[in-house]
């Protein structure tokens, strides 16, 4: 028995250790294990049954935009506790682990880029910074970037990822849902296209404000996108809820969504309706967006 102890205490062991890489991810949805460089080249989309894979805001520039044309605005303004907000922690310490975490001082990214040649505006929330929580800092900087957006011309991309407004900011949080909704009618008065990506999830606040107000709505295939959340929903009105509700199918269907869009063709639907919108003409695909273009279509066939 004490030989036994001995041998599974040094497997256990063998097993820990930092100077191990990390080569495999399991997907939520099918349970494959996928290697990494495999998931990546895919854009962070399951081979195997296409679950879209949440993605950091830096990741998401990164799949969207073409290289090294990003130009970073955000960041010059940082969140304040004015409520000296605590639950079981101070609001301080919540945002401390998020930026640590993160390495952004708030759950919104915006910049200017590239897409496919095409020069645009693009806000990217960061649903890995407190849920992608809307609160001050996420209302101004939304703000800036359509103000900004509208005085240098350029259309709007926002990519929406949030659980909703921030409850440690109260109604301050609550705020922004006017605030950025009045911004974006300036691009509108420009005659600038704003065109909103809703990921997985897109709730609370947001959705009920900037998120669905936009000229295109596109969404990523089996996002959650509503309001309150399913379960929420149902124990209010005591009814079976239908199959696929509140997920970005059902919404297309609905009419809620105008537009389903693989992760892995967004660049090129993108920016076919934004050169509609503008009036411009349409880049030529590169090598790589063909290639990819072809397997993805001998991937459906398969499936």
């Amino acid at each position: 028995m004490a030989l036994d102890k001995f041998f599974r205490r040094r497997r256990a062991q063998q097993t820990e250790g930092s100077d191990i890489p990390d080569l495999w991810s399991k997907c939520p949805a099918c349970k494959e294990n996928i290697y990494n460089k495999d998931l990546e080249a895919e854009l962070y989309v399951c081979p195997r049954c296409a679950f879209h894979h949440r993605l950091s805001a830096r990741r998401r520039v990164d799949v969207l935009l073409d290289p090294e044309t990003f130009v970073q605005q955000s960041g010059g303004v940082r969140p304040v506790d004015v409520l000296n907000f605590v639950d079981t922690e101070t609001y301080p310490a919540r945002l401390l682990r998020a930026q640590r975490k993160t390495g952004q001082p708030d759950a919104i990214l915006t910049g200017t880029g590239e897409l496919l040649g095409l020069e645009l505006t693009l806000a990217v929330m960061d649903f890995e910074f407190s849920g992608g929580s809307m609160g001050s800092v996420v209302g101004e900087e939304i703000s800036r970037a359509a103000e900004s957006s509208a005085v240098a011309g350029l259309p709007l991309l926002l990519v929406a990822a949030s659980g909703g407004a921030r409850m440690q900011e109260s109604a301050l949080s609550l705020m922004q849902m006017a605030k950025t909704t009045v911004a974006l009618e300036r691009l509108s008065k420009a005659g600038l296209p704003y065109i909103s990506l809703l990921t997985d999830p897109t709730t609370g606040g947001v959705t009920a404000s900037f998120a669905t107000i936009a000229d295109v709505i596109v969404a990523e295939p089996g996002a959650l996108i509503g309001f309150a959340g399913p379960r929420v929903i149902q124990q209010t009105i005591r009814q079976s809820l239908p199959e696929g509700f509140q997920r970005s199918e059902f919404l297309l269907e609905h009419g809620m969504v105008d537009l389903v869009t693989d992760r892995r063709e967004q660049r090129a639907v993108l920016h076919s309706l934004l050169s509609v919108l503008t009036r411009q003409p349409e880049a030529k695909p590169s090598q790589a967006d063909t290639r990819q273009a072809a397997e993805l279509q001998v991937s459906g066939g398969e499936q």
